[in-house]
């Protein structure tokens, strides 16, 4: 890299949302860079900080300038945010900051010509005019540099035109195809998908460039579609030989033998409660009644530090992965399966090696002290979600079907996970109901539908027993006064909760500030059973910060705790892994050194892949989607209004949660009028009226699966419901925003 590529890279690195101020030498070690391209990175270093773009804080720690800093005349007027361009080549830009109550009309507007290279996805750097757009209204700027590449890596469907090879893109991301040279580079025939690394990215003067890198199969094949989205989000679907090596090292040495420093529980009475299609159990409860009628609970853990040490090859490709990826048909595991669904899986009537936490409560279940052990366990059942609620509707009969001990055991489970569920709620903590779409499959991997996975008793119950033991691991690393990785969760900007506050009145909610958790946790707990549960939610989740993986002592928000951390997911997180060394070496009487430089850039990593697994899942969740309902073209289904824009409303069906578009030009009955403050399209005629909430019936119009594109056109309408009238205030609902006239949703 030249100095101008390394400005570039230490600029995207330090405008990340989780970056925390370091020094640069430990930038130049993230970014890999040799010696004499890090003496390159002092000097871009210098240069930036001259030119106002960056700032040194305490200890030479480097970090954003502040606001008003001398020497940042180069970037007065400025903000950063993602641009998303339009197919007219123009685009707009959303403010990392933001609020709730941001519409489309406050996003900056970037003219063609003023929008440089942008990619729809990049974070952008915009300067500023000083007018608003005269047509539009919307504040108007011009793109000063892409800060941070979304990728240089695309897939789409290759074609020939003129002579020459192009790649038509996959969704909206640019208008025009790319072209990619001569027709058969890489034996590419038309309507392949194929990847690609642009070379040269598009912009008013001049069409993109690029190089094909690989020919996946035609398309349409079966699978296709997963793995046109693994290369896209660049996941690896096989792990390098010596990490496989390494795994079978491992599972070679295992022979369930328990070794005197670590406790045998294998008599205890101990189970796994996950769903139904789990490949891996890395966890397991016990839980009895001791003196004085307290609660033991027991979380036992997988003790996959046992098997991935660091420095290992093993430990060098988790922490590159960092958490597996859960896609509709497949799993992208962080371990190889010999570690994550043999040797460190908690499977029944298997010894295995566990790390526990053992919990002691009093009966109202008020905290009394936690300790922790290395363990080896024997599960004595796995249970099933489903499974277990059967038991929890109706005990009795299931009588004959378990043990005496596990029958009572999950009476016990019940009894806590609601004493503690309880305790928790009343300590403020918040809980959104985001529905989790599952895609359902067929024997071949075909969709067959798709449902919104429930959050019944049995998934609270395990939640309530994680999130204890996650409390409980933290706040004693914290009391031992060590570095670790937390999970943070920062308390929500005031503007931004003033904004909500207004945007929920707006929309017809009697409400007191939303500033008090109290007051959203009873917002969200109104709404749960009502049509605009989706729409109210997501618009409280736009005014809270993303959690995120970090030393700084700061707590969860949400949770309303003060200290936590992520302890019960090691086969899948690497955060985990790293708590639980922290553990075995305190365990053993050593005093564990961590460097707080190196766990700030640790946390930042795992935050990122994080981010990216939940987009490709939702990603590949949408085109399975969009897949089946290619074949539905005019099948009527039911759903809710979710969101409302003026050219349109979205719709999520009830029994199939997909989400489309109803375009106003669709609606031939009357011209209708966008109302900003009621969120809602409102016709001519008396009663001609679509809000957030609305029950429609619409068919399925147009599916276009490349662009990720749905459409419905609107069959009825349904009366809508009368609210249920609340001890308190009333309910109300609210808008979820999209980023571009597709919606296509941003967090």
């Amino acid at each position: 890299m030249d100095i101008e590529q390394i400005k570039q890279s230490v600029l995207s690195f330090v405008s990340a949302p989780e970056y925390r101020p370091v020094k640069p030498k430990v930038i130049a070690k993230e970014l890999e860079l040799d010696e004499e391209q890090t003496r390159l990175l002092k000097k871009a270093v210098k240069q930036l900080v001259k030119q106002g773009r960056l700032a040194y804080g305490a200890n030479h720690l480097l970090g954003p300038p502040e606001p008003g800093a001398a020497g940042q005349n180069a970037v007065r007027n400025t903000v950063t945010g993602v641009f998303r361009r339009t197919e007219r080549g123009f685009g707009f830009v959303r403010p990392n900051n933001a609020a709730v109550g941001h519409t489309r009309e406050q996003d900056i507007f970037i003219s063609e010509k003023r929008a440089r290279d942008a990619a729809s996805g990049d974070v952008v750097l915009v300067r500023l005019r000083s007018e608003p757009h005269p047509k539009r209204g919307n504040p108007e700027g011009e793109i000063v540099e892409v800060v941070e590449r979304d990728t240089h890596q695309f897939v789409g469907t290759y074609l020939v035109k003129d002579g020459s090879g192009y790649v038509k893109v996959d969704s909206t991301v640019f208008a025009e195809p790319v072209f990619v040279g001569d027709p058969g580079a890489k034996n590419a025939r038309p309507d392949d998908k194929v990847v690609f690394e642009m070379v040269r990215f598009p912009t008013h003067l001049h069409s993109g460039e690029g190089v094909i890198t690989e020919v996946l199969g035609p398309r349409g094949t079966p699978g296709m579609e997963t793995i046109s989205i693994l290369r896209e989000y660049g996941y690896a679907e096989h792990f390098p030989e010596d990490v496989m090596a390494n795994g079978r090292g491992q599972a070679d040495a295992f022979d369930e033998s328990i070794a005197s420093d670590r406790r045998d529980l294998t008599a205890d009475t101990i189970i796994t409660i996950d769903p139904v299609d789990a490949r891996d159990f890395d966890d397991a409860i016990s839980l009895e009644m001791i003196e004085g009628g307290h609660w033991l609970l027991g979380v036992h853990i997988a003790d996959v530090s046992h098997f991935v040490r660091p420095g290992t090859p093993l430990d060098r490709e988790a922490k590159a992965r960092a958490t597996s990826v859960y896609l509709p048909d497949r799993v992208i595991p962080m371990l190889p399966e010999v570690i994550s669904n043999s040797l460190a899986s908690l499977q029944p009537d298997r010894v295995r090696y566990t790390k526990t936490a053992f919990i002691e409560y009093t009966p109202e279940g008020i905290f009394v002290e936690a300790r922790f052990a290395t363990t080896a366990i024997k599960s004595k059942r796995r249970f099933t979600y489903e499974e277990v609620d059967q038991y929890l509707s109706d005990p009795e009969t299931w009588h004959e079907k378990l043990t005496p001990e596990v029958h009572s055991l999950l009476g016990r489970m019940r009894d806590l996970a609601r004493i503690l569920r309880a305790r928790r709620m009343k300590r403020g903590s918040l809980e959104l109901s985001m529905p989790e779409v599952k895609v359902d499959l067929g024997q071949n991997g075909e969709v067959v539908g798709a449902h919104v996975v429930e959050n019944t008793e049995s998934h609270q119950i395990i939640e309530e027993f994680m999130l204890a033991a996650n409390d409980a691991v933290a706040e004693y690393l914290h009391a031992k006064e060590l570095l670790f990785l937390r999970r943070v969760h920062l308390p929500p900007d005031t503007h931004k909760l003033r904004v909500l506050t207004e945007f929920i009145k707006e929309l017809g909610f009697q409400v007191e500030s939303l500033e008090s958790r109290f007051e959203l946790q009873r917002l969200l707990a109104e709404v749960r059973e009502l049509p605009e549960c989706h729409a109210v939610n997501y618009a409280v989740l736009r005014s809270l910060q993303r959690a995120q993986y970090s030393p700084a002592e700061a707590g969860h928000y949400a949770l309303a705790s003060d200290c936590y951390c992520h302890f019960t997911s090691p086969i899948r997180r690497y955060p985990d892994l790293t708590i639980h060394r922290l553990l075995d070496a305190l365990m053993q009487h050593k005093r564990p050194v961590n460097n707080v430089d190196e766990l700030v850039m640790l946390g930042q990593h795992c935050s990122d892949r994080e981010r990216r697994a939940e987009e490709a899942e939702r990603e590949l969740t949408k085109v399975k989607l969009l897949m089946y309902l290619s074949e539905k073209i005019g099948e009527e289904l039911t759903g809710v209004i979710t969101g409302v824009e003026e050219f349109g409303f979205f719709v999520q069906g009830v029994e199939l949660p997909a989400e489309g578009l109803v375009h106003v030009n669709s609606l031939v009955d009357d011209y209708y009028h966008y109302d900003r403050r009621s969120h809602s399209l409102s016709g001519r005629k008396a009663g001609n009226a679509y809000r957030l909430g609305d029950r429609v019936a619409v068919n399925v119009a147009r599916v276009d699966v490349d662009r990720r594109e749905l459409d419905f056109r609107l069959v009825s309408r349904s009366k809508r419901p009368a609210r249920p009238q609340s001890t308190t205030k009333k309910k109300t609902d609210t808008k979820p925003k999209r980023s571009s006239k597709r919606g296509k949703r941003r967090k």
